[in-house]
């Protein structure tokens, strides 16, 4: 039983998309700290300037023991977005290199016009479905 269970999850990680999955997950961790570290110490420092403070400052104590970061609440949105941002270009830019890449193919026709009634009709088809003309056959070159 043991020996069965092991078979299985060995084939399950063994997968293709299993290991995808995890080198994304440790290239996303690794891309986390790049995007954390240019909010924190590049992008807050800039809005800083205009503000005259770092997001991560701003707090509002409601009590003497009870305080609310709010400031860090933005700074997370903040790279959030910035992340969001990245990614997106990131897969605009993939998704254009691979188009120029991959040659588009022409593909070859599905459906034949019907010459009695002039409907579009299957290009296998030997008789209209709309009319029920019998098709002459077409040579294949």
């Amino acid at each position: 039983m043991m020996k069965k269970f092991f078979e299985e999850f060995r084939k399950f990680i063994s997968k293709g998309n299993v290991m995808d999955m995890a080198v994304g997950i440790i290239i996303g961790g690794a891309f986390t700290s790049i995007v954390s570290s240019l909010v924190n110490d590049v992008i807050n420092p800039i809005l800083g300037l205009f503000g005259g403070m770092n997001f991560d400052q701003l707090t509002w104590n409601i009590t003497g023991d009870v305080t609310l970061y709010y400031g860090k609440f933005i700074t997370a949105v903040v790279n959030f977005l910035i992340m969001a941002l990245i990614v997106f270009l990131m897969v605009k830019i993939m998704n254009t290199a691979m188009s120029r890449i991959q040659k588009t193919e022409p593909t070859a026709p599905t459906t034949k016009e019907c010459p009695f009634c002039k409907s579009k009709i299957a290009i296998e088809a030997t008789r209209c479905p709309h009319c029920t003309s019998q098709l002459e056959e077409q040579k294949q070159d």
